[in-house]
């Protein structure tokens, strides 16, 4: 894709009244994708490229190309193609006229199955029920983001990542714009529903404490109704109503209630995860190799660049 994904943003830049540059990174690909960038970085002086030393995440790797942007708005933008390159100009149109943060409406998704879609969507209608910051539904990271946001978005370092989550709790002026979106130009998904839960708990965890006060109230209507069976039991016995061995009733009460407080711990264990991530204060990503950049940035805050490589002479050994 990275050749078709070169020449439309090429195209793109072309069309733009101003200076602008193309940040690619490559998440840690074990194909030839760093190869092609190359390629195109050689070809094209507004191609810069960012390489990761490994897969870190499609989240982090997207702020590894914002935090390395240097434009007054940066458009945030996958390689698949399925988020037309051509919408931009229709982001900026609403930047120029005033607005912080341009996020692009899926009003139309081609190639999706209904079954991606309607979670997609019962996801963001749950997540802004429990959460006080509001995500847009239908809307991923393909959005244009002011320097402002941006410089407020430079200071947000937290290892687990939900991108979308962190531009609506900035606030400030935000607008969307409807679009589109078209099916994979080539390739598969790399995201999976075993990742696509994991990114949902990730934002839930980041924006919302709800589960661990669902845990609490659980907690004690189990309390409740374990207590309400205390009492009947004793009723029963003293009052001689019936009398049941009772093997049964007593397994079906230990284990639902071990089953609730394993889901607590669960829970909870979630959220210490999170602590225990931040906590450690390791980077949040590290670069092998930059390229075509007029000269070497600074790395961001909690970004690590790897020193080149230096290769020993056969003789000098």
């Amino acid at each position: 894709m990275i050749e078709e994904l070169a020449a439309r943003l090429g195209e793109v830049m072309d069309t733009l009244d101003g200076d602008s540059e193309a940040i690619l990174v490559d998440d840690g690909s074990g194909d030839r994708t760093y190869e092609l960038m190359l390629v195109v970085a050689r070809t094209d002086p507004r191609f810069r490229v960012v390489r990761l030393s490994r897969n870190f995440g499609h989240q982090t790797a997207l702020t590894a190309g914002v935090d390395y942007s240097s434009g007054d708005a940066v458009v945030v933008l996958d390689a698949d193609l399925q988020d037309p390159p051509e919408v931009i100009l229709e982001l900026a149109a609403r930047w120029r006229e005033g607005y912080d943060v341009v996020y692009a409406v899926r009003d139309i998704r081609e190639g999706e199955m209904r079954f991606k879609r309607a979670t997609a969507a019962a996801f963001y209608r749950a997540f802004n029920r429990i959460s006080e910051v509001k995500v847009p539904v239908d809307v991923g990271d393909f959005r244009l983001v002011d320097r402002r946001v941006l410089d407020v978005f430079a200071r947000m370092r937290e290892s687990n990542r939900f991108v979308r989550g962190m531009f609506s709790w900035i606030g400030l002026r935000q607008t969307g714009v409807l679009y589109r979106r078209h099916e994979r130009f080539a390739g598969e998904t790399k995201y999976p529903l075993r990742k696509m839960l994991r990114f949902a708990a990730t934002g839930v965890i980041s924006f919302s404490s709800a589960p661990l006060r669902a845990a609490l109230s659980l907690g004690f209507f189990v309390s409740f109704v374990s207590f309400a069976l205390g009492i009947w039991s004793l009723i029963v016995k003293l009052t001689g109503f019936y009398n049941v061995p009772g093997w049964t009733s007593l397994v079906v009460v230990t284990t639902f209630i071990g089953g609730i407080q394993l889901i607590v711990l669960g829970v909870i264990g979630e959220y210490i995860g999170d602590i225990h991530a931040e906590v450690k204060r390791r980077p949040l990503y590290v670069i092998s190799e930059l390229e075509n950049f007029p000269e070497p940035p600074e790395p961001p805050p909690r970004a690590v660049v790897a020193n080149p490589r230096v290769r020993e002479r056969a003789h000098d050994r």
